[in-house]
């Protein structure tokens, strides 16, 4: 979908900071509407947003390397307000005169900032002679400004941690004021955007809502939508936007490709037909889906099989229908960023499922994407902006490929009905106790490994299942929820009872920093 148009913008230059995306999120909840560019297209985002102001990521490179990353001139030449974090901060000083050494003492954790004088940046919020925690991440460092730059606040091991050419209204700190270990980080990039750039924080999902109906309208005309409706918040929500947009135009279908929970589709189908007025068409390719898994270990195998089914499956119900033009699917930001590799990491890989780089040449529908531009939560705003009980609302979020990745090693059409049991009951529990709304996300996972266990008189020899829940506000990161002994046991002891082929249950506490995958 053509993006829509924000006239009070901030554009994000990422330099490969595994923490970039919090700027983001940082920004957005000030209330002001940004996008992350890598800095290799820096050039080309800053002249499609024409922001208000630009902020500078950190990277894991330094800037004394030879190729290192650089910001593009056209933002020093603009004249708009530009705030450069670690690595950020080294490169404005790098371009604009100043130098960067490496050697020093490295800070990596908790340190204390000594306030030296006022700043725009501190209106409100750190007086002259104050001392505030800050999180340092950084083995370069400043050790001589640029003209028109000078201190304003300092650490023990960074004597240029925080400075400032107020005329020009460049900010540069050492440290990440996006990360909550930066207890007052927030209001620092609150105060850039709004008391520096002088941007309103008026982005609402009302205004969104808006001119994102506009947008579909201008891209679809009245052309026919096809929509994949998964049931989840993110298809529902593009789904709910693109039939308010266009209509009768818009026909969803939702693909029953065996993956999904227990009782999933049958439920999905139920609610969009009897309450909502939209044409559902459900295909049941589980046949199609499962054969073509069975056997399947790789892990990203498994993404592009599943992803290349479901372009066969949409290629064919548009011929039925006589032809559609444009393909609607719930992209959301998270999945755009993590799709784009901005050092050459792994992280292009991370959501092959997704056609978020475009369809195949061959098809011949675009793509509407509503909701490329929002993160999870966001999406939870807007479905209630657009009518969605806060039941539905709130599910959790459960990608595209389903059960099929939620069984590492090969896949059968026992060990999916397994894991489906399994993960019915473990749900139930969760809800029964009261913690579903508590948790971001939760699933079982069936490992591919079986144990000896004894069962009554007898022995068994059965899988082992692993149930995950993890706490999160946009999925770009999470921890592991806390649960206490007894729900667990009383969770696991219904699983082992009550399927046949599990006579084991773990529970995994690994998180999930930014930029990681989920199972595999």
């Amino acid at each position: 979908m053509t993006q829509t148009a924000h006239p009070d913008s901030v554009l994000i230059i990422d330099f490969g900071s595994q923490v970039t995306q919090l700027i983001a999120r940082r920004v957005r909840e000030a209330g002001v509407y940004c996008e992350i560019v890598p800095f290799q297209s820096a050039d080309e985002g800053f002249a499609r947003l024409k922001p208000k102001a630009v902020i500078l990521s950190g990277s894991p490179a330094s800037t004394l390397e030879e190729g290192s990353p650089r910001a593009p001139q056209v933002i020093f030449d603009s004249g708009v307000p530009i705030f450069g974090i670690c690595y950020g901060q080294q490169t404005i000083c790098m371009q604009l005169g100043g130098k960067v050494e490496g050697g020093h003492h490295r800070e990596f954790g908790r340190a204390f900032l000594d306030i030296e004088k006022e700043c725009a940046l501190f209106e409100g919020l750190w007086p002259a002679g104050s001392r505030h925690q800050v999180w340092m991440s950084h083995g370069d460092r400043v050790t001589a400004l640029p003209p028109g730059f000078e201190v304003v606040a300092t650490s023990a091991n960074a004597p240029f941690a925080f400075i400032a050419d107020e005329k020009r209204k460049y900010y540069a700190v050492q440290f990440h004021p996006e990360v909550v270990h930066t207890p007052d980080g927030a209001k620092l990039i609150a105060n850039f955007i709004h008391n520096v750039a002088g941007i309103k924080g008026d982005w609402t999902m009302s205004a969104y809502r808006a001119k994102a109906v506009q947008a579909i309208r201008d891209q679809v005309g009245e052309k026919r939508v096809i929509c994949a409706l998964s049931g989840g918040v993110d298809s529902s929500v593009a789904a709910l936007l693109i039939h308010e947009a266009v209509g009768d135009q818009l026909t969803c279908i939702l693909v029953d490709h065996g993956l999904m929970r227990k009782n999933e589709a049958a439920d999905v189908v139920a609610m969009f037909r009897e309450h909502y007025n939209l044409h559902l068409i459900h295909v049941d390719a589980v046949d199609k889906f499962v054969g073509e898994l069975e056997g399947v270990s790789d892990p990203e195998t498994k993404r592009k099989i599943i992803g290349r089914l479901f372009i066969e499956t949409f290629e064919e119900e548009a011929k039925k229908l006589g032809g559609a033009d444009f393909l609607g699917q719930g992209t959301l930001y998270p999945d755009v960023i993590e799709s784009v590799s901005f050092t050459g990491g792994p992280s292009v890989t991370i959501k092959s499922h997704h056609n978020v780089g475009g369809l195949p040449e061959r098809m011949k529908m675009q793509l509407v994407e509503p909701l490329r531009e929002l993160f999870k939560d966001e999406v939870r705003v807007l479905g209630k902006e657009l009518g969605l009980p806060d039941s539905f609302i709130g599910r959790h979020p459960f990608p595209g490929p389903g059960l099929a990745i939620r069984c590492p090693g090969g896949v059968t059409r026992e060990k999916l009905d397994i894991l489906r049991e399994a993960d019915a009951i473990y749900l139930d529990e969760i809800r029964k106790a009261g913690l579903y709304d508590a948790i971001w996300q939760a699933f079982a996972v069936l490992l591919p490994v079986q144990t000896v266990g004894v069962m009554g008189d007898g022995r068994t020899y059965e899988f082992v299942c692993a149930l995950r829940a993890v706490t999160s506000v946009d999925g770009m990161t999470a921890d592991f929820y806390h649960y206490d002994m007894e729900f667990l046991g009383r969770a696991a002891t219904r699983i082992i009872n009550e399927v046949r082929g599990i006579n084991r249950v773990v529970y995994d506490v690994t998180s999930k920093p930014p930029g990681t995958i989920e199972w595999e």
